[in-house]
């Protein structure tokens, strides 16, 4: 069963609350080119601890990470490195 509505939108407010308590950074990453990407991406860096949220967009190659707490840019770094890509800093 699906929690989504017919329209694609998520029926359930959890996230959109997240996001409103939340500190949002947008990385800059290379090495992203498809939904696989995406999904690895928002897989990994989802499971870390104070991870709300993981928004990837591949168009522009920046990933928005939205923690509880001050981002830790090394762990984020390893595990994006980790997973095949390449975290080149925070977007400006």
């Amino acid at each position: 069963m699906s929690c989504c509505t017919p329209d694609g939108s998520c029926s359930t407010g959890a996230a959109a609350e997240a996001v409103v308590d939340g500190r949002t950074t947008v990385y800059n990453v290379s090495g992203m080119t498809c939904g696989h990407c995406k999904a690895t991406l928002t897989k990994e860096l989802g499971a870390l601890g104070g991870v709300l949220s993981v928004e990837v967009d591949l168009s522009t190659g920046q990933v928005a990470v939205i923690t509880s707490d001050e981002p830790d840019d090394a762990l984020f770094a390893k595990v994006v490195d980790d997973a095949g890509y390449e975290l080149t800093g925070r977007a400006a």
